[in-house]
């Protein structure tokens, strides 16, 4: 660390105010989860009102004294207030109450930092760290905001303030530069799925709806469980075969929240740029909770930040098994397209009408067929295996040959572009053998 501040345990005094100006609340069932999932203990939880903050301390001086006696009588080593705190706030408050506060963006940064595993995970939370311990530096640095004079002592002409951010800029700009290639590289392996023609299915939802149990379920893989809010943190990919589609890639990916931290959402935007370059995105819902049209709200506020509202979503309702007569089953629109999927993945009920409907949201763009090429045509066909859209091949005597294909109507309709050939100049066999 750059910089001292009041040491923190597990003992954790929460704060959640109710709060007549803001358009949304968060939840403090939610926020207790949180604290919970970040390994705190709370002690006690200090609940009030008010039209708007106060500006020194968030809170009114009669809730200030309330709050002292709490961590005194618990005797808490931290306090964790449901909202976002100015580093003014929180510095008041620290000075106040002589012990670590926190507020809702470093909680969720705390549990981040926990959950990372990857290399890029690591940097990604680490980034975002940073970010927000850059405006909170001076904090630990108010008995040494004068340059030191003596000698031996003269330095550069700064302060340590200015030390350790010029430190924090540097660490900022290489943590973007090695993300910059993560981003490379993920660009580099869409785009050999894309020539391959193999589709990407995103998994995305608020946090702990179950979407990773779910990608279990369809997998056969071992990616961790655990009933906790930011279980998942670092995208995990597996193929997996769909008939009448072939090969799909399914995508896992990081949970969503109300007022997920803006820099956070900044940092993963590697890890979420796989969600906004998929083909569809699952979005996974937890059908038993009361706040489930909430955090469908949440959820879709979050992928329009990330530039992925447009991509074709297919609701997946999970934990049914929560739910009392609830059979799987698939809700369609007037078109008959699928539009949702009832499902419980801890159980593995509904998972076949889940593949049924993957199958229709992605088949539907795939053509299908036989067809004859003569022994003129063989830039045609070796367009068609370029494009790994032969299944079979049977050649006949008179030099030509019969295809089995199955691509992409967009790519069918590309290749017999580029030779300029018209479907109606192909013989298309309807009973191949």
């Amino acid at each position: 660390m750059f910089f001292d501040r009041p040491a923190s345990g597990e003992l954790a005094v929460l704060v959640h105010l109710e709060l007549t100006q803001s358009d949304e609340a968060d939840d403090p069932r939610e926020f207790e989860e949180l604290v919970l999932s970040a390994g705190g203990d709370p002690v006690a939880f200090l609940t009030g009102a008010r039209a708007a903050p106060n500006a020194k301390f968030f809170i009114g001086t009669g809730k200030l004294e309330e709050l002292k006696q709490l961590v005194a009588e618990h005797k808490a080593e931290l306090v964790i207030f449901n909202h976002v705190l100015s580093p003014s706030q929180e510095r008041n408050l620290e000075k106040e109450l002589k012990c670590r506060v926190l507020d809702r963006t470093g909680l969720i940064l705390d549990i981040f930092a926990q959950r990372a595993r990857t290399h890029e995970g690591k940097l990604q939370v680490e980034l975002a760290q940073l970010h927000h311990m850059s405006t909170r530096l001076i904090r630990g640095w108010t008995h040494l905001e004068r340059q030191k004079g003596g000698i031996g002592l003269r330095g550069p002409g700064e302060t340590q303030l200015e030390t350790d951010r010029r430190l924090l800029r540097a660490r900022i700009k290489t943590i973007e530069k090695r993300l910059e290639k993560v981003r490379r590289q993920r660009d580099q392996g869409r785009r050999a799925r894309t020539r391959a023609e193999i589709p990407t299915v995103s998994l995305v939802g608020y946090t702990n709806a179950g979407k990773s149990t779910l990608f279990n379920a369809i997998t056969t893989a071992d990616v961790y469980v655990q009933d906790q809010l930011f279980a998942t943190l670092d995208p995990t990919m597996r193929r997996i075969e769909l008939e009448r589609v072939g090969a799909a890639i399914l995508a896992d990916t990081v949970g969503f929240i109300s007022h997920l931290p803006h820099k956070l959402v900044e940092a993963f935007r590697a890890t979420l740029e796989e969600a906004s370059n998929s083909d569809l995105l699952l979005h996974v819902i937890d059908a038993a909770t009361e706040d489930r049209q909430r955090n469908i709200e949440q959820v879709h506020e979050v992928l329009t930040e990330i530039g992925a509202d447009q991509i074709p979503q297919l609701y997946v309702y999970n934990k049914t098994d929560l739910l009392e007569g609830m059979p799987p089953r698939i809700d369609r629109d007037e078109h008959g397209r699928p539009v949702a999927v009832w499902v419980s993945a801890k159980n593995k009920i509904g998972l076949e009408e889940l593949r049924q409907a993957l199958v229709e949201l992605l088949g539907n763009k795939m053509f299908e067929g036989h067809v004859r090429l003569t022994s003129q045509m063989g830039r045609l066909r070796a367009k068609f295996h370029n494009a790994n859209a032969v299944v079979e091949e049977h050649y006949q005597d008179d030099g030509g040959c019969v295809l089995w294909l199955r691509l992409p109507e967009m790519d069918l309709n590309r290749i017999l572009a580029a030779e300029t050939v018209s479907r109606s100049d192909l013989e298309w066999l309807i009973n191949a053998a």
